[in-house]
């Protein structure tokens, strides 16, 4: 038997990975927790709360693909932390892909779920692995919702809203940035149709009186994910904060990069696009408080002759992150994912036993959903 921990966490230092180990601990996994600087991981795992009864260690990495591969060998799942996924991804599932390893990631990137898919997807599926990009609370959450609507036969069209307070970290901004300078697309009978980069909507808000601004959000993953389901044909995508003028920055951003930065040569876009997401988050948020971090998962399906609208209230959506990444390590120890190569985090584990998880940890409410057909 290997000695080796079972769980890697890569990319510690940053805000979702040390929530993430916490949940690992909660699940008594052992784990390894790595990045590029030991001492910043070292410094960040130690002040996650009760670590000192978890099972773990802490590794440096290079970030080449004879490094990751080095320290994955002999493991099973790899969380990874480390984005724009676009940009540092590839390396680490090609390690995942030699070492035989698992992979699970947070991402917010379209663009970077449909390479996975594509370069990936069937190498994972012939080993028996799950190749699992986007298990975060913004894209699973929402496809819980997804799919307990769908549970009502004969609806093919997914409306889904997508809103949280707080403040995006540093590694989201980060990644929110990337995906603006790639192509976003929603699904129309089965075919993707390109947004329009500035596109933005007045949303009505479930459970409150005012309302929301929300953008595509880059696409999302859940028209990746559903193109190739039988039950739908039409899936679109908003998301956002709640705060307004947080919103109206971000539609501020988007035209300035419809008319400044599209025309660039693409090296010079991303580095405008660093440069500016640099600028409105370089430091740590603060821990969630559930009394204010707040999220809505909202999904309205329909069909020709049906309608049902499923609403999830939730708290700290980073938490949820972390504990859906957790949970996925948990269950990937224990016995085969529910499908192979390139998946969902639904499509994996079941959304009803996702939606049990998050209910046990006091992460979201009970789905209120209204049915008419």
């Amino acid at each position: 038997m290997s000695e080796k921990k079972p769980v890697i966490v890569y990319g510690v230092s940053g805000y979702t990975g040390r929530l993430v180990c916490e949940y690992l601990r909660e699940y008594n996994v052992p784990f390894i927790a790595a990045g590029r600087d030991a001492a910043k991981v070292k410094a960040v795992v130690e002040k996650i709360p009760g670590i000192e009864t978890a099972d773990y260690e802490v590794a440096e990495v290079e970030h080449t693909v004879e490094a990751l591969t080095k320290l994955f060998k002999g493991a099973q799942v790899v969380s990874n932390m480390v984005g724009p996924f676009i940009k540092y991804g590839p390396e680490v599932v090609e390690a995942c892909l030699a070492t035989g390893c698992h992979y699970t990631d947070t991402t917010g990137e379209q663009d970077w779920v449909l390479l996975a898919q594509e370069r990936w997807g069937t190498k994972f599926a012939a080993k028996g692995l799950l190749l699992a990009p986007n298990v975060a609370q913004m894209y699973t959450t929402g496809e819980i919702a997804a799919n307990i609507c769908l549970e009502t036969p004969g609806l093919d069209t997914l409306d889904i809203l997508v809103l949280w307070k707080g403040f995006p970290t540093y590694a989201s901004t980060q990644t929110i940035f990337t995906i603006l300078k790639a192509n976003w697309y929603y699904l129309v009978q089965n075919k993707f149709v390109e947004w329009d980069v500035t596109a933005n909507f007045e949303v009505n808000v479930p459970g409150q009186h005012e309302g929301a601004i929300a953008v595509p959000w880059g696409g999302t993953a859940h028209p990746v994910w559903f193109k190739n389901d039988p039950r739908v044909s039409n899936c679109r995508v908003l998301g956002g904060v709640m705060q307004r003028d947080v919103m109206l920055g971000v539609v501020q951003t988007q035209e300035m990069v419809k008319e400044k930065i599209k025309p660039l040569p693409p090296d010079q876009q991303e580095k405008a696009l660093a440069d500016i997401a640099a600028t409105l988050q370089a430091t740590m948020p603060p821990r969630e408080n559930p009394r204010i971090n707040t999220s809505i998962d909202s999904v309205y399906a329909s069909g020709p002759l049906g309608r049902a609208h499923c609403v999830i209230h939730g708290n700290c959506n980073y938490k949820q992150t972390g504990m859906l990444q957790a949970y996925a390590a948990f269950a990937l120890l224990q016995t085969a994912p529910k499908k192979v190569g390139f998946a969902s985090a639904c499509q994996a584990f079941g959304h009803r036993e996702l939606l049990g998880q998050l209910r046990s940890f006091g992460l979201v409410m009970n789905p209120i959903l209204t049915v008419h057909n």
